[in-house]
């Protein structure tokens, strides 16, 4: 484990609650700054929520270099059997890979009451562009531009974003999505998909192969204003009130 401090802001957040659970996940080179207002909307609504800090995550770029897509899936895997070992039902939202990982578990997971991926990575990425992180690695490489801060609102930041990506990591979340697509027809719960239209990281297509594919009842929302981090941008307090009216309906009864 790292013994890098966490930057002020970017800490995990849990809240007391119940009956039922909500587990909040952020995405790849971010942290739970950008999810901290959809976790405490959940948690105002008599929730008990969950939002752990991704390994490698919230502290250096350095850090982020010794991780890989089974250090995030394991913990939020664990952080749902918390949750879930004390809730009647739990709820699982996730931005960007927190997104994908919240596929992830709903595969895995046939309980989950239902699912709200925000601009969640799903699609795979072109071949070509896998071979450009390896041809880049091979180059002796290990860093490229950061994807963190894609966000429309002047004045808005998210904060703790790492200012570089690091290719080996961001290569095992990539790599993982040709075992998630075909599995997502096993998504029976109902899932409730965000997505931006001007959204400069995850192409919005990626929403569309979720709505297809999957095997619960869908609903959508489209963002016209907000970037990448809708969760911090324009649109906030109607993800906010659209999820936790969609939390309740599917934990109601």
């Amino acid at each position: 484990m790292s013994d890098s401090p966490v930057i002020a802001g970017c800490e995990p957040f849990s809240a007391p609650g119940g009956p039922h659970g909500a587990l909040v996940i952020h995405g790849f080179t971010g942290n739970p700054h950008s999810m901290r207002g959809l976790a405490q909307a959940f948690a105002d609504a008599g929730f008990a929520v969950e939002l752990p800090r991704l390994p490698g995550h919230g502290t250096t770029v350095e850090d982020l270099q010794t991780t890989s897509w089974a250090d995030w899936s394991a913990t939020v895997e664990a952080a749902y059997q918390d949750l879930a070992g004390r809730s009647d039902k739990v709820v699982v939202a996730g931005l960007s890979m927190g997104g994908t990982l919240t596929v992830w578990l709903a595969e895995r997971h046939p309980e989950i009451a239902g699912i709200v991926a925000i601009n969640a990575a799903v699609d795979p990425p072109a071949e070509s562009f896998l071979a450009m992180l390896r041809t880049m690695l091979e180059q002796g490489h290990e860093v490229m531009p950061a994807v963190g801060g894609d966000i429309a609102k002047p004045g808005t930041e998210e904060l703790g974003a790492y200012g570089a990506t690091p290719i080996r990591p961001l290569l095992s979340f990539v790599e993982q999505s040709d075992e998630l697509v075909p599995r997502l027809g096993d998504i029976t719960c109902p899932v409730l998909i965000v997505t931006s239209t001007n959204d400069h990281v995850v192409p919005p297509v990626s929403s569309d192969v979720l709505a297809a594919k999957v095997a619960g009842p869908v609903e959508r929302i489209v963002l016209d204003r907000s970037f990448h981090v809708a969760t911090v941008d324009w649109d906030k307090d109607e993800i906010e009130r659209r999820a936790v009216e969609f939390a309740r309906k599917v934990t109601a009864g």
